[in-house]
């Protein structure tokens, strides 16, 4: 018996005007995720308990069975794993993202323009760190590269009373001052923020990013604190091998800090441009190799969403239908039975261009058992079938043993 968990990562919306008023779930064409649907178990999930933020962190950690308000300790320390940052019990991890703000004079009257820094390359964001690293690290400090934008502060000695810390993808084309945390415990953090916009915003990767005409990495961001983090082990706690294939840190976090095999794909972005063969190819390969559970994960509809592009958005879905799902039930084909659930980790709506606590829509198709789903998948028929999980950890227990 094999299982594969697809993961298109903020693939629900709310109706978009762009769209005819329709989500990009109603607007994609999908005919293999709707096959499968139409022969499985289609319904809602709720993957982000109450009181907790709707960030990937929680939200996948509560689609992989894992309760975040047991385990979770916060996003960074878990990006941290995957770098290979190895945390004291009294560190602090915080994301540092890239991100480009505009050039008032005033650090606090700045516009976040990009969080992403115009999906900066990994080679040019290192350089930048490296900088950051020259300037501020060392001691209290020390900053450690990531993939693109995502990259990784430990603060040692440090605290998670922060105050808020925001995600900067929570306030797109927003003066920022508001959303600058002014907790005393943050001070020295926020200090390097607003310090950060002179020391960045000529250094010489972003000189040569303007003059091609893309947005500089002129500003560090941190945010996502959280201490040394504790996962069971997934084979312990499953008793099945499994695998995470992801292009974030976040997500190969997860599946280091679980015991999970991990596997570094070439070219994997977490955007529209990924190579989605390639991870596709990875998973399979994983299944032959002797796990028995795959974790396939897709960035790219959470980054159209939060980018405000529906159309993109749309054709995300599109390409994991084309180019993923037919490699992988191919690949599935050959052995005596297998279970496959799609789904998002949570909504990331074009028109807020952030996480929502929404419950999702999720489908659970088995080769050997075949029920009566629904035509097409999307938020209003799987709300339709009356399926509802409550509690979101509980789903994996439900697609693994019923």
């Amino acid at each position: 018996m094999k299982y594969a968990v697809v993961l298109y990562d903020g693939m629900a919306d709310y109706p978009v005007d762009a769209l005819g008023g329709k989500t990009p779930m109603e607007c994609a064409k999908k005919p293999n995720f709707d096959a499968m649907a139409k022969k499985g178990e289609v319904g809602l999930v709720r993957t982000v308990a109450e009181g907790l933020k709707p960030g990937s962190d929680v939200a996948n950690l509560s689609v992989l069975g894992y309760d975040p308000k047991v385990c979770y300790t916060g996003r960074s320390p878990l990006e941290a794993i995957s770098i290979g940052v190895e945390m004291s019990e009294t560190d602090v991890a915080l994301r540092c993202n890239l991100v480009t703000v505009s050039d008032e004079e005033n650090y606090d009257d700045k516009t976040m323009v990009d969080y992403s820094a115009g999906d900066i390359s990994s080679e040019e964001a290192a350089e930048i760190i490296k900088t950051v690293q020259e300037h501020f690290g060392g001691g209290e400090f020390d900053f450690y590269p990531g993939v693109s934008y995502r990259h990784c502060l430990i603060h040692h000695g440090g605290t998670t009373q922060l105050g808020t810390m925001t995600p900067p993808h929570d306030i797109s084309d927003r003066v920022v001052g508001p959303y600058i945390s002014t907790a005393p415990t943050a001070q020295k953090l926020t200090a390097m923020m607003r310090e950060s916009y002179d020391l960045l915003k000529n250094h010489p990767v972003n000189l040569k990013r303007m003059a091609e005409g893309k947005r500089p990495a002129n500003s560090i961001w941190l945010w996502g604190e959280g201490s040394k983090p504790t996962i069971e082990n997934f084979e312990k706690k499953f008793g099945m091998k499994g695998c995470i294939v992801s292009a974030v840190d976040l997500l190969k976090g997860i599946g280091i800090g679980a015991d999970m095999l991990v596997p570094e794909v070439e070219g994997a972005t977490g955007y529209i441009d990924t190579n989605f063969e390639g991870k596709a190819q990875a998973a399979i390969d994983a299944l032959e190799s002797g796990c028995d559970f795959v974790y396939l994960h897709f960035e790219a509809p959470d980054e159209c969403g939060h980018r405000n592009e529906p159309e993109n958005k749309v054709r995300s879905i599109e390409i994991i239908d084309e180019r993923v799902l037919p490699m992988l039930i191919n690949a599935l084909e050959k052995y005596d039975d297998y279970k496959v659930m799609i789904l998002p980790d949570h909504p990331t709506p074009i028109k807020t261009k952030t996480h929502a606590s929404d419950p999702v829509p999720y489908m659970i198709y088995h080769k050997n058992g075949e029920i009566n789903g629904v035509e097409t998948i999307n938020e209003k028929t799987a709300a339709a079938t009356g399926n509802f999980v409550e509690y979101g950890p509980g789903l994996i227990k439900h697609f693994l043993n019923d």
